[in-house]
């Protein structure tokens, strides 16, 4: 098996893993800020700041693998 058949093989994979575990991650980070904001209403700001920082970085790293990916695929 030479390299970019190996390639060809794991690049879609672990995308497809990657976008997986980002969708999990994201749905679990706004649940339990949903949660929050039913326990603490008046804390709702703050949460949603927070939330969306941690969503925002959740997103980055998706991106990251994602031009990781195309890079490695021009080799």
């Amino acid at each position: 098996m030479t390299p970019s058949i190996a390639l060809a093989f794991a690049l879609p994979l672990g995308l497809a893993i990657t976008a997986l575990a980002s969708a999990l991650s994201l749905g679990k980070a706004v649940a339990a800020a949903m949660d929050a904001t039913a326990r603490q209403p008046e804390a709702s700001t703050k949460i949603l700041v927070n939330m969306m920082a941690g969503c925002a970085l959740i997103e980055a790293l998706t991106l990251y693998a994602l031009v990781f990916g195309f890079s490695l695929m021009g080799k």
